[in-house]
């Protein structure tokens, strides 16, 4: 697959200035995630149903 331009990313709503930040792009029903601070490190990568139960993870522990 070409490589995509760092046009297709887009920082989380989440993030703030702590540099705790990351970007998110989704890619043929898949998401990838890199780190804001290091966009040529390594990228995590989520198929749909995988991305699906970790948002609701993280909804589920901040509700706790």
């Amino acid at each position: 697959m070409a490589p995509r331009s760092d046009r297709d990313w887009f920082k989380s709503s989440r993030s703030s200035n702590n540099a705790a930040c990351v970007e998110v792009r989704f890619v043929d029903g898949a998401v990838d995630v890199r780190d804001t601070k290091d966009r040529t490190g390594p990228i995590l990568a989520f198929d749909g149903r995988s991305w699906t139960s970790f948002l609701t993870s993280l909804k589920d522990e901040s509700a706790s």
